[in-house]
């Protein structure tokens, strides 16, 4: 009897080194978003952009429902109990930038469930997320201030003077480089 080889396994070809691992999740996470109705994963993995680091401290994209009628979907984001009232007031400019990372109007309503602080008590859902620190002043754009406010004498009125002139300052600097 002639011996067979098996055939070696057809896998697509690597790319040389390590591969990203956002390559190599991203079918799951594809699979996971959309069971929870979620089209775009960005909006999960990207929820600090979207919505803004305050927004993003307080709330937590849930699921995205599909209605009978086919007039739009409904986002539904988890928050605190005392933050419910914040997002109230705010969720239709939220939903204004979520429809632009959809790129229309995908999203016609959003929905507020309100949870305990510590989360839910299957997977500790956490609102930790931490805005970026400001960066540091200019030394530059310090000096120049004081130096702008200080012929008053008013202690209060020349501190005010001073983050005036560096607010006015950064913002020159920022439009100009």
């Amino acid at each position: 009897m002639a011996r067979t080889t098996s055939p070696l396994p057809s896998a697509k070809p690597r790319m040389r080194g390590f591969e990203a691992t956002s390559g190599l999740l991203k079918d799951q996470i594809r699979k996971v978003g959309e069971s929870r109705g979620f089209a775009i994963a960005r909006l999960l993995t990207h929820w600090p952009e979207i919505a803004g680091d305050e927004m993003a401290q307080i709330t937590r994209p849930v699921k995205v429902g599909y209605g009978r009628e086919g007039m739009g979907a409904s986002l539904t984001l988890l928050t605190t109990g005392p933050n419910a009232p914040m997002v109230e007031m705010q969720k239709e400019k939220l939903r204004e930038r979520v429809n632009a990372v959809y790129g229309y109007a995908a999203i016609s309503r959003i929905l507020i469930t309100q949870t305990a602080a510590t989360g839910f008590a299957e997977g500790q859902a956490s609102f930790t997320h931490k805005p970026k620190a400001p960066p540091a002043p200019d030394p530059a754009i310090l000096a120049e201030a004081a130096r702008t406010a200080a012929p008053i004498k008013n202690d209060d009125l020349r501190q005010a003077l001073e983050t005036l002139a560096q607010n006015i300052l950064n913002r020159r600097k920022s439009k100009e480089g």
